[in-house]
């Protein structure tokens, strides 16, 4: 079966496919889930930087459409899964979503959007069937809207899928062994048909990551591109990597639901740096380089030749997603929180040492930590107080096999205490901890973990963040059904 996110993280030997259609096909995944965010202007200017053609969003902010605007840069643009229900039982809703968010973008010196996304991994096993019903409805609600506005030969409305929508059985492993999982075979069939009558493509993410997080056994070359003596034969094909047989698997899938051309496209794809023993900024290295130089060789995988549409997953870390599927969730940025490079890579897959290129003129909040106080020896509840903190900071970093799981328990509390301090714009009382916290003005990072300063902007703080989040949507459903009364 595929490795998948958000489920039960079983893994053989497959993981997904595409097909290009035009440009470089990199293209990168902008999430936004941060308690501080760099502005949308700086975060499109390192886009332009260096070199990105393609991004993948997961709402349709204004803000972020307003800085792409003017840029060749093509944008997907999404749908989130809570207004599925609304705009599939309902065109005039569609209609007045794809007006506000795609209409009013097309223009002289707009916004190059390409795709728009129904939903993110609707058919997630863990979802239980929440969002099959209102998948398809929405779908071709948007698509029609796309058509009536005089848009759709250019935009195209798709799904992004999770790999976990087919797989091969157990006791056959094999990519030509595959097929739609049974519970949504007919719904996801139906969805294909859709999608080939509108000349969309298929969208999948793709996680090879995973088959290590979920599978001790897994060999560690297999998930990379560069030869294995593990291999996997299927017939007349050789699989070297887990990417082209889980590619093939979907290939496979298409197959033998009529649609063996349908065009594919890798809607997410990489690999975190830090949260787990697997995921470091040497793997991320290797694979995101070696995932580049493959898709874009025009190789291809056995049963699909040519370059491969990818959107990398992601531009940045996000502090605040959910961690339920493991720590590494924080971690799948190519760029720190800060817009700063993790390491080299050359988008232009030809493998050379080239260094991403930074946000420009970040601005900090002081250079200041708040750490455990050396003198303190009574450390009563301190456990307590470590545990606090990182229920609402990001201390992902201090788990298993990662970054600063060395520190220690006086080390650990100086991490949370941190975390907890920054994310709280490093306002003074927030640095007291039962008076065993202190400020400092001396950097406590080693060479291995760093404890960051926060950024100076779209700072959002816990209660605060949740309330302008519901408001938001509550706002945006309003603006929809208003518009649809005039």
């Amino acid at each position: 079966m595929p490795c998948v996110r958000f489920r039960h993280l079983e893994c053989l030997f497959l993981l997904l496919s595409a097909m290009p259609f035009e440009g470089s096909s990199i293209g990168v995944n902008w999430g936004q889930m941060a308690t501080h965010r760099l502005p949308p202007a700086m975060v499109v200017r390192m886009l332009v930087d260096n070199g990105f053609d393609k991004v993948k969003l997961f709402d349709a902010d204004p803000e972020t459409l307003d800085a792409l605007a003017g840029t060749k840069i093509e944008v997907m643009i999404a749908i989130p899964n809570f207004m599925l229900a609304e705009i599939g039982a309902d065109p005039f809703l569609a209609a007045d979503w794809v007006d506000e968010n795609v209409t009013s973008f097309i223009h002289s010196g707009g916004v190059n959007i390409k795709y728009v996304a129904v939903g993110n991994e609707p058919f997630l096993k863990t979802y239980e069937e929440e969002f099959a019903a209102s998948t398809l409805p929405a779908l071709k609600n948007i698509q029609r809207a796309l058509d009536a506005a005089g848009l759709g030969s250019k935009i195209k409305a798709t799904v992004p899928f999770n790999a976990d929508i087919y797989s091969s059985p157990g006791s056959n492993p094999l990519p030509s062994a595959g097929s739609f999982r049974p519970d949504i075979r007919d719904l996801a069939i139906q969805i294909v048909q859709f999608l080939h009558e509108n000349s969309s493509p298929f969208m999948v993410n793709i996680y090879p990551f995973l088959c290590l997080y979920g599978d001790e056994h897994f060999p560690l070359d297999f998930a990379f591109f560069q030869g294995t003596n593990k291999s996997v034969s299927d017939g007349e094909f050789v699989y070297t990597n887990v990417f082209d047989a889980n590619f093939d698997t979907l290939i496979w899938s298409l197959k033998k639901a009529g649609f063996p051309d349908l065009p594919v496209v890798v809607g997410e794809v990489g690999w975190p740096t830090d949260g787990d023993k697997n995921a470091n900024v040497e793997l991320a290295k290797a694979f995101n380089q070696g995932l580049i130089a493959h898709v874009l060789s025009g190789k291809g995988t056995p049963m699909r030749r040519g370059r491969i549409e990818v959107f990398l997953f992601s531009l940045m870390d996000e502090d605040s997603k959910s961690i339920a599927p493991g720590n590494f969730e924080r971690h799948w940025g190519v760029f720190e929180y800060d817009g700063r490079p993790k390491y080299e890579l050359d988008l232009s897959g030809r493998r050379e040492e080239k260094h991403l290129i930074g946000a420009r003129s970040v601005e900090y909040l002081k250079r200041r930590w708040c750490v455990i106080d050396p003198d303190a020896d009574e450390l009563f509840g301190l456990i307590e107080l470590i545990s606090k903190a990182c229920s609402e900071a990001d201390c992902t970093s201090l788990g298993f096999g990662s970054s600063c799981n060395h520190l220690g328990l006086r080390g650990n509390a100086s991490f949370a205490f941190n975390m907890y301090y920054q994310v709280r714009n490093q306002r003074e009382k927030y640095c007291d901890f039962m008076g065993l916290g202190t400020l400092s003005f001396k950097d406590p990072s080693d060479g291995k973990c760093r404890f960051p300063v926060m950024i100076a902007y779209g700072s959002v703080e816990g209660e605060k963040r949740v309330v302008d989040f519901v408001m938001a949507v509550v706002a945006g459903v309003v603006s929809l059904l208003i518009l649809r009364r005039w």
